[in-house]
């Protein structure tokens, strides 16, 4: 199956899904009362991931990972197109399930500010709340954190290098007090 037949595949199979959790949400009147978003940004080996699966676990919430998404389809990690068209079709159906009233965790990373103000504007503009969580280590603890994933062989086709790593670092935009201010609630959490 190609690329594409199985993205509509997928993309078939969850609407369906999310088609049911709508009905299911509605209320005595039919209208939805909007769920909530969390966003949660940091580095690989941050701990993004940990953090999304307990908060999805204990909200409960529906949890947006390209990784997640990208590695049960059989495709490469590294490839920026697709993973780029998986995000914005995580952004479109996320923005179906907080309408029904569903919770939201989207971990992309979103290392720009843009990036995550464009989050919160989108679900604000549906009236949902948003949460941003920054996750964070110290580089050399990323690193470990990084290298032991690697060992499990979750990476895909090539590993991430230390000199990346050093780079993403310098070019990650870090979520201010002032930033932190226009979200519902937001949070630094140290992993």
């Amino acid at each position: 199956m190609s690329l594409a037949a199985g993205l509509l595949v997928q993309e078939k199979a969850v609407g369906e899904y999310c088609s049911a959790w709508k009905h299911e949400a509605m209320d005595v009147d039919s209208t939805p009362a909007c769920g909530r978003l969390v966003v949660i940004t940091g580095l690989p080996g941050s701990g993004k991931t940990t953090l999304a699966a307990a908060l999805a676990d204990s909200m409960p919430a529906c949890r947006m990972c390209p990784d997640d998404w990208m590695r049960a389809s059989g495709i490469d990690l590294w490839d920026g197109s697709v993973r780029a068209r998986i995000e914005a079709f995580q952004l479109t159906l996320s923005l179906d399930l907080l309408r029904s009233g569903r919770n939201v965790v989207i971990e992309w990373g979103v290392w720009a500010r843009a990036e995550r103000d464009a989050l919160r504007d989108a679900a604000r503009a549906i009236g949902a709340p948003v949460e941003l969580r920054y996750v964070t280590a110290d580089i050399d603890e990323l690193w470990r954190r990084i290298v032991e994933r690697d060992m499990e062989g979750r990476w895909g086709s090539r590993a991430i290098q230390r000199d990346e790593l050093d780079e993403w670092a310098k070019i990650y935009q870090l979520p201010t007090d002032d930033e932190l201010a226009t979200y519902d609630s937001g949070k630094n959490v140290p992993t």
